[in-house]
């Protein structure tokens, strides 16, 4: 029964640690003040993606064509990041460099890289050989302490280094991301 949790846990959170969609949440949290949002909707996007896996197990990955998911998903990053490229902002503290909604846009664009990604197939692959209930207990724990330290370190990031500064290098992270969507 604990292997159940453990192993989904540890495994899933060893892949996905360093992965686009947790470098991702770090880039996005440097664009709010609004972390309780951001993780709201980066989670929500989780659950729905991997519980699904879960649910369905390989049968999303055999009716949804991957290439479309990629596709989608690169598109969507590269907008990310030419929209935080074109937003100049103010140099008040303020500016414009605070997401409108970061609980759409984190659930936005984590739902979207997710489809397909290694930790839903892993996740669905677990379903099918340990319990389904805990299996989702351990991915959606070992996703939520990754969210939450990347949503940290952004918050650190803002407050030592120039806000200009990093939106440049967010935006040019997110145009490489998901240029890698299409390769």
């Amino acid at each position: 029964m604990i292997q159940d949790i453990l192993i989904p846990f540890l495994l899933v959170g060893l892949a996905e640690l360093g992965d686009k969609t947790q470098i991702a949440v770090l880039v996005l949290s440097t664009k709010t003040k609004e972390y309780a949002r951001l993780l709201a909707g980066v989670m929500l996007a989780f659950i729905l993606t991997d519980g699904l896996a879960i649910l369905l197990g390989n049968l999303i990955a055999n009716r949804v064509p991957m290439d479309y998911v990629r596709i989608g998903a690169g598109v969507m990053f590269i907008l990310f990041g030419l929209m935080t490229l074109l937003n100049k902002g103010d140099d008040d503290e303020e500016g414009s460099y605070e997401l409108k909604s970061p609980f759409i846009s984190g659930f936005a664009l984590i739902l979207v890289s997710e489809m397909g990604d290694k930790t839903q197939l892993a996740s669905a692959l677990f379903a099918t050989q340990y319990n389904p209930i805990l299996v989702f207990a351990g991915v959606i724990l070992a996703l939520f302490l990754l969210s939450s330290m990347a949503i940290y370190v952004g918050k650190i990031l803002m407050q030592k280094i120039d806000k200009n500064t990093i939106s440049r290098a967010a935006g040019i992270l997110f145009i490489v991301i998901g240029i890698s969507f299409f390769f």
